[in-house]
């Protein structure tokens, strides 16, 4: 009876939702061909150690994280259609530019493009669901379906590219910017849709209010407002501005949420370089072929598994459940320190695990997210959520210098330990005061 519930809701996502979905399936495909390669790349082309090329990535990361909290809290106002706008065309450029960059500037350079891109798109993605999806149980199932459909794209996305020969080819990177570009295609045909849509419900709404009042002997009509209509921003002043930052500062269940979730990111970050720089330094065999297997591992393992545990979890508390997800991401870390170099299915294991406590954590915390956030300032704590990828910027230069100072097996029993950190964070969550959200109600936020 649930999964005719699930198949219900599924069938009540509005046609921008789906074009999101096909969307995120064909960019993340192109993405993940050769994207996690990089770090081999910069390796193969110019001998940089493991601390030098995370340097790279985790300044892209940071001045990316930077951009993303303040783009996402300005969707609120001026709208999330021009920002995706924005977001979609810097990454078809970046790209572009990254399938030509020689030297290490470049590289430098459009890395951090590519990395602004991204961190812009994913809060405008979720922030965006809260806005076309208004049932709370359907708008869950909405983020489990993009992530479930992000990491199938993470599935064939490796896996085509070893086939047709792609992987690691810096070439490859034009085929993403090239998606990207059908993509923006796409969302200018369902914005468009979507608007009509809201537009004849809105006149349907107005009919009958009409047809109602006439019958009721009423011969003036209830004034009405469009959903479209109730979607028109102005800018906020500097007194809401200042309000808003006042309401996320006193709210400390937020703030040890992020700085507990940037703990976590960083832990699960060490498989996309650390891990990676690890495995090409130690010259273990079939490199390239492994690394495909990992993402591949790791995508089945959520696209088979991911709906199976939420129904599985479903009468647990988010926070519950991302504590089970924790004590998993804890065993893979242990597993990856102690695994032999040349033990391949050893490793694939280990990404099993980690992929279960991903299929866990990831979707939860979003959901998480959206629960604590109140409506009228859901960009903002999205935005604001987006400091999670401190833990990704950050999690390249850490992983580097540990690697060339302690060594791989090290590193992973460092983040083993930090993740009982994360675990002790969440448990005391409850506890934490939060702030009277009724003091910041915007006056210009709709026409």
């Amino acid at each position: 009876m649930k999964s005719d519930v699930s198949l219900a809701r599924v069938k009540q996502f509005p046609i921008l939702m789906w074009i999101l979905l096909f969307g995120s399936f064909i960019t993340r495909g192109s993405y993940y061909m050769v994207w996690p390669f990089l770090a081999v790349i910069l390796y193969d082309k110019f001998a940089l150690s493991a601390t030098h090329v995370g340097l790279i990535l985790s300044s892209a990361a940071v001045i990316s994280v930077l951009v993303s909290f303040v783009g996402s809290a300005l969707s609120d106002r001026i709208g999330r259609h021009p920002l995706m706008y924005f977001s979609g065309l810097l990454y078809i450029i970046s790209f572009s530019l990254l399938a030509q960059a020689n030297s290490i500037v470049g590289y430098a350079l459009v890395i951090t493009l590519c990395s602004i891109a991204t961190a812009l798109w994913r809060p405008l993605a979720s922030a965006l669901i809260g806005d076309i999806i208004k049932d709370n149980s359907t708008r869950e199932l909405a983020m489990q379906s993009l992530y479930f459909i992000v990491n199938v794209g993470c599935a064939v996305g490796p896996m085509l590219g070893l086939w047709l020969g792609l992987t690691g080819e810096q070439s490859s990177f034009y085929i993403t910017a090239g998606a990207f570009a059908f993509l923006l295609v796409l969302l200018w045909w369902g914005f468009h849709q979507h608007k009509k849509f809201d537009s004849e419900e809105g006149g349907n709404t107005k009919t009958a209010v009409i047809d109602s009042t006439v019958n009721n002997h009423i011969l003036t009509p209830e004034p009405t407002q469009t959903h479209a209509q109730a979607k028109v921003k102005k800018p906020l002043n500097n007194k809401n501005k200042s309000q808003l930052l006042k309401v996320l500062a006193a709210d400390k269940l937020l703030q040890c949420l992020i700085f507990a979730n940037i703990l976590c990111m960083f832990i699960y970050a060490q498989m996309d370089s650390s891990l990676i720089q690890y495995l090409t330094r130690a010259k273990v065999p079939d490199l390239l072929e492994l690394i495909s297997a990992m993402i591949l591992t790791n995508a089945l393992v959520i696209i088979s598994t991911q709906f199976l545990l939420l129904k599985l979890m479903a009468s647990l508390s988010l926070v519950n459940r991302i504590q089970v997800g924790l004590v998993l991401l804890m065993c893979s870390q242990v597993w990856l320190a102690v695994n032999p170099l040349t033990l391949f299915w050893g490793w694939i294991g280990a990404i099993v695990v980690m992929s279960l406590a991903e299929t866990i954590l990831f979707p939860t915390m979003n959901v998480h997210i959206d629960r604590l956030a109140p409506a009228h300032l859901r960009g903002a704590y999205f935005g604001a959520a987006s400091f999670y990828e401190f833990g990704f910027a950050i999690a390249p230069l850490g992983g580097g210098i540990i690697l060339d100072q302690l060594g791989g097996s090290w590193l992973f029993f460092i983040t083993a330990g930090l993740t009982l950190l994360v675990i002790y964070l969440y448990s005391v969550l409850n506890d934490l005061p939060r702030p009277d959200f009724t003091k910041f109600k915007p006056q210009s936020t709709t026409e």
